[in-house]
Parts: C-alpha cells; sequence; structure tokens
C-alpha cells in the first residue's frame, strides 16, 4: 500500500515521504481500516516537528482522524493507532472507539466532524457550560477548530464573536454564523469587542490560539465568564497571571479532550450522538475547504502548520472520491 511517512522529525513538507510499504497487521483488540479520508489537524503537523505530547517510534504515518472502511463495509470514524496513521491507504485502529459515521455526511466531512467537534463540545458545554443568550467569543474563528466551535455555540443559542486574521478568513467566519466577526490584522480586538458587547466582554472565550490571543481573553472576559484554553497554535503558551483571576472572578479552562478516552470514554459516545443529530438536523456542518488526494498530503499538512487554510483539508482516497 502507499503511505507517507515521516522517517525524521521536521517541517511537514520536508520530512514527509510517500512509499510502498506492507499493510500493517492488526494487533489485539485492532482492526484493519481501508481509508476513505483523512482530515489534517494541527496535530499532524506537531507530529512531524516531534512537539506533540504523543511521539510515536520512526519511522510513523501521520493522520490522527479518518473515515474507514471496516472489512465488512461499515463507514466508521477512527482516531489511527500510531504509527499507522492515516495519511495511507490503510490504518490501523482501537475496535472499541470506532464510531459510525453519519448518514447526512459525506467521508471528508464525517472525517472532519470527530476531534475538532467534540473538543468543541467537550469544551462549550462540559467544561464552561455554555448557556443560551450568553455571548461566545472564538479565536482563529476560521480554522478547523474554531469553525467547530462556531456552529457549536450557534447551536447552543449563543451570540459568537469570530476573531480572525485577514478578510478572506472574516468572509468565511461571517459564512459560518459568526453575528460579529473581528479581523484582528486591521481592528483593535480589544476595543471591538468591547464595543460589540457594550463594555461587558464574552461570556464564554474558546482559545486554540494561546499567545497574544489569551492576553486578549483575559481583557475581555465579562465577570463570572471562562476561558477554555483548548491550544496553543500561535507557539506560545501563556501564563496566566492567577491575580487576575480573582479580581475579576473568571475561571481558566484546560481542555485535552484525548484523556476522555481513557477517563470516561462513555461522553465520549454520547458527545458522539449528539453531534450526529446536530448534523442530521443540519445544524452543524464540517467546513471541508479543500479535498486533496494522498499525493498531496505533505502540501496539505505544510499549509495546515503555515496557518494558511480555513475549516478542514481533507486527504481523499481515489476510490473514495
Amino acid at each position: 500500500m502507499q503511505a507517507w511517512q515521516v522517517h525524521e522529525n521536521g517541517e511537514p513538507s520536508e520530512v514527509m515521504r510517500l512509499a510502498e510499504v506492507e499493510r500493517p497487521t492488526p494487533g489485539d483488540g485492532q482492526v484493519l481500516l481501508r481509508v476513505r479520508a483523512a482530515n489534517i489537524n494541527f496535530p499532524d503537523a506537531l507530529l512531524c516537528r516531534g512537539q506533540y505530547q504523543v511521539r510515536p517510534p520512526l519511522p510513523f504515518t501521520p493522520g490522527v482522524e479518518i473515515c474507514g472502511e471496516t472489512e465488512d463495509g461499515r463507514r466508521v470514524i477512527a482516531n489511527p493507532a500510531l504509527p499507522y496513521g492515516g495519511f495511507a491507504e490503510y490504518a490501523l485502529a482501537d475496535a472499541r472507539v470506532l464510531l459510525p459515521a453519519p448518514d447526512s455526511l459525506d467521508d471528508a466531512e464525517a472525517a472532519a466532524l470527530h476531534i475538532g467537534y467534540q473538543t468543541g463540545w467537550f469544551g462549550l458545554h462540559r467544561r464552561a457550560h455554555l448557556e443560551a443568550g450568553e455571548t461566545l467569543l472564538v479565536h482563529a474563528a476560521a480554522g478547523g477548530v474554531g469553525s467547530a466551535a462556531v456552529q457549536l455555540g450557534k447551536a447552543a443559542g449563543a451570540t459568537v464573536i469570530g476573531v480572525v486574521g485577514g478578510a478572506d478568513k472574516a468572509a468565511v467566519a461571517r459564512e459560518l454564523g459568526c453575528d460579529v466577526v473581528v479581523d484582528r490584522r486591521g481592528e483593535d480586538v480589544i476595543a471591538a469587542v468591547k464595543d460589540a458587547t457594550g463594555g461587558r466582554g464574552a461570556d464564554v472565550i474558546y482559545d486554540p490560539v494561546g499567545g497574544d490571543a489569551y492576553a486578549q481573553s483575559a481583557k475581555l472576559v465579562a465577570f463570572e465568564g471562562r476561558i477554555v484554553v483548548v491550544g496553543f497554535a500561535s507557539g506560545t503558551i501563556p501564563s496566566p497571571a492567577l491575580n487576575h483571576a480573582l479580581v475579576k472572578n473568571y475561571s481558566i479552562l484546560g481542555l485535552h479532550w484525548g484523556l476522555y478516552a481513557t477517563k470516561n470514554p462513555k461522553l465520549i459516545l454520547r458527545c458522539h450522538e449528539e453531534l450526529t443529530d446536530l448534523a442530521a438536523r443540519g445544524a452543524i456542518k464540517p467546513l471541508v475547504s479543500e479535498r486533496v488526494p494522498l499525493s498531496e498530503a505533505a502540501v496539505a499538512v505544510q499549509k495546515v502548520a503555515d496557518g494558511r487554510s480555513t475549516g478542514r483539508i481533507a486527504v481523499v482516497m481515489e476510490e473514495a472520491a
């Protein structure tokens, strides 16, 4: 089979190599899946760089989120078991964590429903307890993680403010349903959000960026607001001033979605059922901005790594397409 492999750490476009390799053999409790579509996530770039919290042995195949097909023909969503990731014709996955792919979504959309939307659901509902009528601010609102949070926020009845970088991404955020869009490249984010909220700020802030975005969040969070920290795409991990959280009465909530797979796996299934229902009703629909063949996976991963993508880029297998 064909598979992209990383033999040394570095930038995706430099270290990912397409090769002909043997199909992986399932271990105990694993299944072999034919990959129909693999969604590209920022962690794929971190894996290539050797900067992710999980470091599979070299060589490995990246690709942490797929829509695949079982031997008996079922379409499923899975997180491949590294080092046999999703940027290949076949991948391995743990049988106990397979999820049914929603009939309302095609392969690329189904692949993109998992990590970003599960993270959004757990962040907004399990951790921040977002309520209808509240104001939600989403950093990087046109990205893969941010676009999921925007849709979930709107589905929950929140007023959504999207912060983006550039006119093209601002247009995408408006199409996603953001009530207010702030272009950080041409606007003062703090002034714009305070103006939009009458000086009150946002009840819930969803931050996959870190760095300057977190500094803005601390200034914009409302009384008894909640800042949900889900990642550091900026590359800078902030150091929160806890005295500021104390005097302003807000909460800083961390979210590592992957922990639920071992700590409370039943919640992942419950979340998937809710996401499937929302997708069937048309309340959410993964924004797949590009579909590329397997041969272009390395270029696509680099594009995500550089922050030049909107929504999700999916690697779609020729047979599935």
